[in-house]
């Protein structure tokens, strides 16, 4: 039997759905200031179960609070996803045709990439390629700028990739729509856009796990097949090693190094 909904929880919830998404620190902050306005329980460590507890009300309204992680920093983010619209289309009310077709291409153009990432001249490529109705450039450049804005895309240096509120609402959509090259990280089996590859077995990692995981590694080994990981490692130097010396991209992560 479901856990019944307080002030806090209801509090918790409308300020989230004000944001969209929340970064970890200032998701247990709202917690912690939900509990205390409304007066209820507060323990630091029952987030989990404070969330799950508007989870189960939510699951009647096809609606769910999920858990992701930033591709760039491993930091945990809170949002909501709307589970009965898991396709693109879920962004229709807010975007015209043609706005979404360039979504659609920009993330083929993302996912299929050997790094997670999308360069906004060929981005700009394909604005008179639309099928719906051709952008110009500038016009182009205006509706990737409000993708950023509404944290559907993220923008470093001329380049692209899903925004961390994509990833956690689109999960579902990419694994089926990309199979041949949509994955999950093999240490938090989350879906990983920005990744390292181990050229062995195939596995990949995000950036972030692969700095954690080998941290505590004396050598850098694949955690499922044990092979040498190829890849150069954010923050490791490897000049002293006598591993091979195959190496990737560092930084802007490399899916296939």
């Amino acid at each position: 039997m479901a856990t019944q909904m307080t002030d806090a929880h209801r509090r918790f919830l409308q300020v989230l759905m004000s944001h969209g998404i929340m970064e970890g620190s200032e998701t247990r902050k709202l917690h912690r200031q939900c509990c205390e306005i409304d007066k209820v329980y507060y323990a630091h460590d029952k987030l989990d179960d404070f969330i799950s507890t508007i989870n189960s009300h939510l699951q009647p309204l096809f609606m769910q609070i999920r858990k992701g992680m930033s591709e760039d920093d491993g930091r945990a983010h809170y949002a909501l996803v709307n589970l009965a619209e898991t396709e693109i289309t879920k962004m229709a009310s807010d975007y015209t045709e043609n706005e979404l077709e360039l979504f659609r291409k920009t993330m083929d153009l993302i996912v299929s990439s050997e790094n997670g990432f999308a360069s906004s001249t060929d981005i700009l490529n394909l604005a008179d390629q639309l099928k719906t109705k051709k952008m110009k450039k500038k016009e182009a450049e205006q509706v990737l700028k409000v993708f950023v804005e509404d944290r559907w895309l993220s923008e470093r240096n001329g380049e692209y990739t899903l925004h961390t509120r994509c990833i956690i609402e689109m999960e579902q959509y990419i694994l089926s729509n990309y199979p041949d090259v949509a994955r999950k990280c093999n240490i938090c089996h989350s879906l990983a856009i920005q990744s390292q590859l181990c050229e062995s077995c195939g596995i990949v990692m995000h950036l972030p796990c692969v700095r954690k995981y080998f941290r505590a590694q004396t050598e850098p080994r694949c955690p499922q097949c044990n092979d040498f990981w190829s890849c150069d490692i954010p923050g490791m130097n490897r000049t002293d090693s006598q591993s091979p010396s195959k190496t990737g991209r560092t930084e802007k992560s490399t899916r296939r190094c």
